[in-house]
């Protein structure tokens, strides 16, 4: 299988839990320590996986950084980090605790310059961009604030500048065990046919991921999935 397996590990108030439309009420803890949860991937033979500071997102600034500096201590896991990134301090952070990829999102909304500042000091494949969408717009600050932004708009300008990853959500199917967002996925690499390109949201079966492979998709994050057993490790062992 040529798309990479992702796992996610959503963490607030630094437990693993997962929320439904990205809507904070609705959050469910599925693991009181996340590093138990990265062994059990790591275990699994799966390479890397998708940190996601949920509190860092709500209140933009890294919170859960001890967290990422857990797993990347006691795990050889490559961890891409997400979560609240929007000054110097907080991508040192993020960096110096052990991320291999910061995951940037808002703050390529909110302060363009300044992200293009980091691509040019710490290189463009340190970066992970995320594009997380509500009906093609982007939204951020985790997918409370929406946006007039169109998608297509924003990959260009940021392929542009140099991102070589981007991953992107479908917020309506986030969480809801509907399948993703194919159409969509499909139009944007009609497009960026050579973008790294990542799927995220509503995958709910191993038939989920055979489409987005076929789909060209070069990665897919699972979370939800995994969590409630409709997707298991065993299956993922067999494939990554």
């Amino acid at each position: 299988m040529s798309i990479e397996i992702i796992p996610a590990i959503d963490i607030m108030h630094g437990k693993c839990v997962r929320l439904t439309q990205g809507d904070y009420s609705t959050q469910k803890i599925y693991n009181e320590h996340p590093l138990e949860v990265a062994l059990q991937f790591e275990d699994a033979g799966l390479k890397r996986v998708h940190l996601v500071d949920l509190d860092g997102a709500k209140e933009g600034r890294v919170k859960n950084w001890n967290v990422l500096e857990s797993i990347a201590g006691k795990t050889s896991l490559i961890i891409d980090f997400g979560g609240g990134i929007s000054t110097d301090e907080d991508l040192r952070i993020v960096f110096g605790s052990g991320a291999a990829f910061a995951t940037v999102g808002s703050i390529a909304v909110k302060d363009e310059e300044l992200l293009r500042s980091w691509l040019k000091f710490y290189g463009s494949d340190r970066f992970l961009l995320g594009a997380d969408v509500r009906d093609e717009n982007i939204s951020i600050s985790g997918w409370l604030v929406e946006t007039q932004i169109r998608i297509y708009d924003f990959l260009e300008k940021y392929i542009k500048a140099g991102i070589k990853q981007v991953f992107c959500t479908d917020i309506k199917l986030d969480g809801a065990m509907k399948g993703p967002s194919l159409e969509l996925y499909k139009g944007i690499l009609a497009v960026f046919p050579e973008l790294h390109f990542i799927a995220s949201g509503g995958i709910r079966s191993m038939e989920d991921i055979y489409q987005l492979e076929e789909t060209g998709c070069r990665g897919v994050i699972i979370g939800k999935a995994i969590y409630e057993g409709l997707i298991t490790l065993k299956d993922l062992a067999h494939v990554n």
